[in-house]
């Protein structure tokens, strides 16, 4: 069993202490690549924390049967194999966002947050403790890359929730949130030099929000001493 203080711990460890867009910078490509607008990062993001939960509770329970040699072909194999699933789906299912995230569904497969996860963590813990994890981990990454999809989409368009209709169909196009009418757009901001400078914001607005923590601990330290 998991008690509250493990599963709040590696929540907080997933989306804050090692957030893997902010504080790991891993997988740096999908991270830039598609998240022009929100949509796009929302949906790579959901399809990661599904193939990372999966792959790290199926890691996990195999992890005895594995012998070490081999264990990094056989990761491989099974979070393929799980891509391969979450691909045919959208394929299916949401076939307009499909085509849009393109390449960068069955990618997911060599993104090293998921591999690194499967390999660090999951090998070694219990199944819920690995899917715990691996969600945490995920859900980080598809924070930084919502919030970076709705800055580059609210600079380059005015709009957020652009393209909702690859997903809802035609009736979702009224959802689609004109923040700022009539307005011309910023190019470079849904750009991939965009997003490269807003990605870089965000990790200095993080480093100097945890500089701002340390230094209150510090000044509150002497104080109740």
């Amino acid at each position: 069993m998991m008690t509250l203080d493990e599963f709040r711990s590696l929540f907080q460890n997933g989306l804050v202490k090692q957030n893997t867009g902010l504080v790991q910078l891993l997988g740096l490509c999908p991270l830039l690549a598609i998240s022009n607008n929100m949509i796009n990062a929302l949906s790579l993001g959901l399809a990661t924390v599904l193939v990372m939960a999966a792959s790290s509770g199926t890691v996990s329970g195999i992890r005895h049967f594995v012998p070490h040699e081999i264990r990094i072909p056989v990761f491989v194999l099974i979070i393929a194999a799980l891509v391969t699933v979450i691909d045919l789906a959208m394929n299916a299912f949401v076939h307009p966002l499909y085509l849009v995230l393109g390449i960068f569904i069955p990618l997911i497969t060599t993104n090293c947050i998921v591999l690194a996860r499967v390999d660090a963590f999951a090998s070694k813990n219990h199944p819920l403790h690995s899917v715990v994890d691996a969600v945490a981990m995920g859900l980080g990454l598809t924070m930084v890359l919502v919030t970076l999809g709705a800055i580059r989409e609210l600079a380059g368009q005015g709009t957020l929730f652009s393209g909702i209709d690859m997903v809802f169909g035609e009736a979702a196009k009224g959802w689609v949130l004109h923040v700022l009418p009539n307005y011309q757009g910023f190019l470079l901001a849904i750009l991939p030099p965009g997003a490269f400078i807003t990605l870089g914001l965000l990790i200095a607005a993080n480093n100097w929000n945890k500089a701002r923590v340390v230094r209150r601990i510090r000044i509150a330290v002497p104080m109740t001493a």
